[in-house]
């Protein structure tokens, strides 16, 4: 992958912006030119801002909100209601067939952005299956779904805002079995479980009339992602996007191997990964993350959420009685019903955390199972 490039245009301008929390930001994008410049220059630019918004601290989920405008090629973009104000491009080169654009960015980070104001959600993943295993007789990738959903994780353990991977279940989930979803997400601690299934591979032959034949492959896949506590579908999505298959047609391809991963196809399944990313981020960076009582002895309990969730010495809480009951069609309903107490934490370790209760008398009241939110409000 090439490098990039990312700084803010002056000392003395950050300084002076401190006050607004805005600044600019020069960022140079890269992509691999696969179908044309024009779709090369789009996506070099969305890498541009995806660099910019991470490293500024402003919500990478705004992203999401902006890329359709972004198909169209203009050297300035202007935007209200985002955190990214004004963009302005610099240059684009094309050279080797890598597109590099730079671009000067405005930014506006809100202290009110829902990552900045919740714990991070422990997200569990279920591995991505593949519909039609023939899809994959194509270089042999029969691995492809379980690696790509290794770099799932990874994007979501190196780039996320508002989630914690928690790892890969080796467990069947599916959105048809809540009941299977919701005791695995209480063995593990999940909020969410993302379930993702890949649903075509198919490559076609672009035959050339003085060149060799290229082929191009498809990669699609459909994205749930489901409640812990109700086994509820809160999110679906499904993508799609194609890319050339620069390998011999009867090689064996090693999916775990960098050769395979910075190919075309590769970069174009590691972009889809981030464009689930960013849609997550996007969706559900504003539901409340609701760590559990785990544990109360009179005055003195635990959560199950800790440093790695963005826990803090000192954080009050609210408390909400889990009064969860079964209707009359045999679903179970989710009841909360807030409490008036006030809770404190006072020792965080890595994915727990302690905390004290007051009034005092109140702590007999608390169960192992309600939940908690940050702040008081």
């Amino acid at each position: 992958m090439s490098k990039r490039f990312l700084t803010p245009l002056a000392t003395g301008l950050l300084l002076a912006a401190a006050s607004t929390q805005a600044a600019w930001y020069e960022v140079t994008g890269t992509s691999t030119v696969l179908k044309n410049s024009e779709q090369a220059r789009e996506r070099a630019l969305e890498d541009a801002i995806f660099q910019a918004l991470k490293y500024s601290g402003a919500d990478i989920g705004g992203l999401a909100d902006i890329r359709p405008y972004l198909k169209t090629p203009r050297s300035d973009y202007q935007f209200s209601g985002n955190e990214v104000r004004h963009i302005q491009i610099i240059d684009t080169k094309e050279r080797g067939g890598v597109m590099k654009l730079t671009a000067r960015i405005d930014i506006y980070p809100s202290a009110k952005a829902c990552h900045k104001n919740q714990y991070k959600k422990g997200l569990l993943m279920s591995r991505f299956d593949i519909v039609s295993p023939q899809h994959a007789a194509l270089g042999g990738i029969f691995q492809f779904g379980d690696d790509f959903t290794v770099l799932l994780q990874r994007q979501f353990e190196t780039q996320a805002q508002s989630f914690v991977a928690q790892g890969i279940t080796p467990h069947h989930v599916s959105p048809s079995s809540p009941d299977v979803a919701t005791m695995i997400a209480e063995d593990t601690g999940a909020q969410f479980i993302l379930v993702g299934s890949i649903t075509d591979m198919s490559a076609t032959i672009d035959k050339k009339r003085f060149k060799d034949d290229e082929t191009n492959r498809q990669l699609a896949l459909s994205v749930d992602v489901i409640d812990g506590k109700s086994g509820e579908v809160i999110y679906q999505n499904s993508y799609r996007d194609i890319a050339a298959w620069p390998f011999e047609r009867h090689s064996q391809v090693d999916t775990k191997t960098a050769r395979f991963w910075t190919s075309p196809y590769g970069e174009m399944a590691q972009r889809v990964s981030r464009n689930i990313l960013l849609d997550l981020e996007s969706n559900l960076s504003c539901r409340a993350s609701t760590p559990e009582i785990v544990s109360i002895n009179g005055q003195v309990g635990q959560i199950n959420a800790g440093r790695i969730h963005g826990v803090k010495y000192g954080d009050e809480l609210s408390l909400w009685h889990n009064a969860s009951f079964t209707d009359q069609f045999g679903v179970l309903r989710t009841q909360l019903k807030k409490s008036e107490m006030l809770l404190t934490v006072s020792r965080v370790y890595e994915s727990s955390a302690e905390f004290t209760v007051a009034p005092v008398e109140l702590g007999s009241s608390i169960q192992i199972g309600d939940l908690t939110t940050k702040g008081t409000q």
